[in-house]
C-alpha cells in the first residue's frame, strides 16, 4: 500500500462541510503524529465553516487559513491530490453517490450527530462540538495505531469499520 514515511491522505465528507467533516480534517491533521493530513468537503457547502469549529482549530494549532467549506467535487477533478482513505461523518452524505476519486481510495463511515444543530447556549453548543471533535480524534489516533502499510483495501474498510464503534 504506502510506504511507512509518506502520510495517508484522509477526506472526510459531510452534506454542508462546515462543521463534521471539518472537525475530522482537524483531528486527521493534528492528532495522528504525522500518520494523515486530513482534507474535508461536502456534497452540498454551506460555504461557511462553523465559529466552533474554527475555535477548536486554533485550540489545536490547525492552520485556520486551511479552512473553508467546499465541494467534494475539487477532489474528484484529476488535478486533486489522490485520496487513500475517505469517511463520510453524517448520513446524508454516506447515502449520497460520490464521485469516482482519483486514487480508488477505500470509504467508510463514522457516523457523529450534527453540533451545528445543537439547541441551547453557547457552552450546550461549544460542549456538543467538542465531543464531536473527542469522538473523531480517538478514532484517527486509534487507526493511525494500525500498521496500515501493510492492509490491503478489505482490511483497511474492516479497520475503519470497527472504529465506528469507539
Amino acid at each position: 500500500m504506502k510506504e511507512a514515511i509518506n502520510p495517508f491522505s484522509l477526506l472526510f465528507l459531510c452534506t454542508h462541510n462546515s462543521a463534521r467533516s471539518i472537525l475530522g480534517e482537524i483531528a486527521a491533521s493534528t492528532a495522528s503524529g504525522g500518520r494523515f493530513v486530513g482534507y474535508s468537503a461536502g456534497a452540498s457547502p454551506s460555504g461557511v465553516v462553523h465559529p466552533f469549529a474554527h475555535e477548536i482549530a486554533l485550540r489545536e494549532g490547525f492552520p485556520t487559513e486551511r479552512l473553508r467549506s467546499k465541494s467534494w467535487d475539487v477532489f474528484a477533478d484529476q488535478d486533486a491530490p489522490a485520496m487513500d482513505i475517505v469517511i463520510t461523518v453524517c448520513d446524508g452524505a454516506a447515502g449520497e453517490v460520490c464521485p469516482v476519486w482519483v486514487g480508488q481510495p477505500v470509504v467508510g463511515h463514522w457516523g457523529f450527530p450534527d453540533p451545528s444543530r445543537v439547541a441551547g447556549g453557547d457552552e450546550e453548543r461549544r460542549r456538543a462540538f467538542s465531543d464531536v471533535f473527542v469522538g473523531l480524534k480517538q478514532r484517527v489516533e486509534a487507526l493511525a495505531g494500525l500498521p496500515l502499510e501493510s492492509f490491503g483495501p478489505a482490511r483497511m474498510r474492516r479497520a475503519i469499520a470497527e472504529l465506528e464503534d469507539i
